[in-house]
């Protein structure tokens, strides 16, 4: 059974997932490098070769379907499986071939041959996908990835949370997160961290997964703070007072905002205010 697995070769150039994750690496890099020119020009690329009438949107799509999926029951993860196939199966083969082509020549022109070799934290997971979308090999082999799939796809997904938590690589989430830390001499709160993780994948999920976050957190901040103007600490110091409605009357102008970078640090500072205000009650 190892044999036969080892046997059939992942192309790279052929996952739309790996290609995609990729980039975004590549945009992660030149953020940190202040890069305007190439950052402007990865963001161009990523929405040119992923818009919504694109063969390559459309089989990202099937990869994260199977690929951001957890703790499902094993029947229903089988039937999504089983869908998923079948959308991928009517998908043009040609013009996805062509696509992807044209996507890996452009990121060849861009970053040269090293985009291709970016650490990509769910490589495993995303080539045996490209692997069971191919077609192509034994059917026991097949079968054998789709119950990889199905196992991970009815996991608990705890291991999947840890994944998603750590961006990029290594070596680019801590130069990132050593930035902020130069503005805020105290070490990332989790909370912190997590909200940085959100902003560095945003420019190329158009700040879905950022959003979706910030709508919990501010309103967890908001509650906060609402629980802390009714202490009496707050309530018979008029500055502390003053200051604490301010920080509540932005985190309410944030329902008409878009998310962006002054709005991630303004967040992080309250971020570490709460956790302050929390720790001082807890202590009382």
């Amino acid at each position: 059974m190892t044999s036969k697995m080892t046997k059939f070769k992942h192309n790279k150039k052929r996952n739309t997932a790996f290609l995609y994750e990729s980039l975004v690496i590549e945009l992660t890099r030149a953020m940190l490098k202040s890069d305007l020119k190439k950052k402007s020009e990865i963001i161009s690329l990523i929405k040119e070769s992923f818009n919504k009438n694109k063969e390559l949107y459309k089989e990202l799509k099937l990869y994260h379907a199977l690929s951001k999926t957890n703790g499902l029951h094993v029947k229903t993860a089988e039937k999504i499986l089983s869908e998923v196939k079948r959308e991928r199966e009517v998908l043009d083969e040609n013009t996805l071939t062509k696509e992807q082509e044209e996507l890996t020549r452009k990121m060849k022109k861009h970053f040269s041959d090293e985009a291709m070799s970016n650490f990509v934290p769910n490589y495993k997971t995303l080539a045996t996908i490209s692997q069971i979308f191919s077609r192509k090999g034994p059917v026991k082999t097949r079968v054998l990835l789709e119950n990889q799939i199905l196992q991970q796809m009815s996991s608990s997904g705890e291991g999947k949370e840890k994944e998603k938590m750590v961006p990029i690589d290594n070596l680019v989430y801590k130069t990132f997160v050593k930035k902020f830390n130069s503005e805020y001499s105290e070490g990332l709160l989790s909370e912190q961290r997590e909200l940085l993780s959100k902003y560095i994948s945003s420019f190329a999920d158009n700040g879905l997964s950022l959003k979706i976050y910030l709508n919990d957190e501010v309103g967890r901040l908001k509650e906060a703070m609402n629980s802390a103007l009714s202490s009496e600490e707050i309530k018979n110091d008029e500055n502390m007072l003053q200051k604490a409605q301010s920080v509540v009357s932005i985190l309410e102008s944030y329902r008409a905002k878009q998310p962006e970078r002054d709005m991630v640090k303004q967040v992080i500072k309250i971020q570490e205010l709460v956790s302050e205000i929390t720790s001082d009650a807890n202590q009382d």
